[in-house]
């Protein structure tokens, strides 16, 4: 499922980050691992834009953003906690 699908006030995590193979592609992806949004990372959509829904504002950590509909399509999302690494 991607950040785009999800529902206003629902709250995912972040499975991955998946950047466009452009030259840009590879700016986005650091550009949102820079605003958080890292695997495993909480995050819930707080509202949307009223034309097409965009921009989305997104909640991630204590930080809110709000990003284009290409840059939420990017990330890709889970709505189940995400398992804890099982212990040594």
């Amino acid at each position: 499922m991607r950040l785009t699908e999800l529902a206003v006030d629902e709250v995912a995590y972040v499975a991955a980050v998946d950047p466009p193979n452009h030259s840009w592609g590879t700016a986005l992806g650091q550009r949102l691992s820079e605003l958080g949004f890292f695997v495993g990372e909480r995050l819930r959509v707080v509202a949307r834009g009223p034309f097409g829904g965009e921009p989305i504002a997104v909640r991630v950590g204590s930080s809110t953003f709000a990003l284009r509909r290409h840059e939420a399509h990017c990330i890709r999302i889970d709505v189940a906690l995400p398992e804890a690494d099982p212990a040594p």
